[in-house]
C-alpha cells in the first residue's frame, strides 16, 4: 500500500452465450449429474434395508421395541436422505428443462470466479467490483469492468 494502491479480492460473474455446443456440453452434465443421483439413490435403500436387516438379526427378538426403535430410526434417517436427494434430482430436472428453453444467442450466468484488483483512493469501488467475462464455448468474448 506503500505506492497508494490496495489489492482487493473480487468476485467476477461468468456469463456464457448459449450455443448449441453450449447447451450439448449443460445437458451432458445435467445427465450425468441425474444419473448418479439415481445411482445414489438406489445405493442408499439398499444400504438401509442392510443396516435394517443386519440390527434384526443381532436381536434375539426382533420385536422388541427398542429393536423397533433402532429400526424406525434408520428408517426415518433414510427417508430423510431420501428426500434430500430427490429434491436435488426435481432441482436439477428443472434445470434441464430450462437449458431445453434457452433460445441460441442468449446470454446466461454460467458462475462466478474471483480475482484480485488493485484499487485507490478516487477509484469507484462499486464499479471495480462489478466485472464480468462473456464467453462463447469455453472463448472469452468479451471483460466488463475489467481494469
Amino acid at each position: 500500500m506503500a505506492d497508494g494502491t490496495l489489492s482487493i479480492k473480487r468476485t467476477i460473474t461468468v456469463r456464457a452465450v448459449v450455443t448449441p455446443r453450449w447447451k450439448e456440453d449443460a445437458e451432458r452434465e445435467l445427465s450425468s449429474a441425474l444419473a448418479g443421483s439415481d445411482s445414489q439413490l438406489a445405493q442408499l435403500e439398499q444400504e438401509g434395508q442392510q443396516l435394517v436387516d443386519e440390527i434384526r438379526r443381532q436381536s434375539a427378538n426382533p420385536l422388541d421395541p427398542r429393536v423397533q426403535e433402532q429400526v424406525g430410526s434408520v428408517q426415518q434417517q433414510v427417508a430423510a436422505k431420501r428426500a434430500e436427494l430427490e429434491e436435488q434430482k426435481r432441482q436439477m430436472l428443472e434445470q434441464q428443462r430450462q437449458v431445453r428453453d434457452l433460445e441460441m444467442e442468449q446470454i446466461v450466468e454460467q458462475g462466478q470466479i474471483e480475482s484480485f484488483c488493485e484499487v485507490r483512493v478516487g477509484d469507484n469501488l462499486v464499479e471495480k467490483l462489478q466485472a464480468a467475462v462473456l464467453v462463447r464455448d469455453g472463448v472469452i468474448e468479451a471483460l466488463e469492468g475489467a481494469d
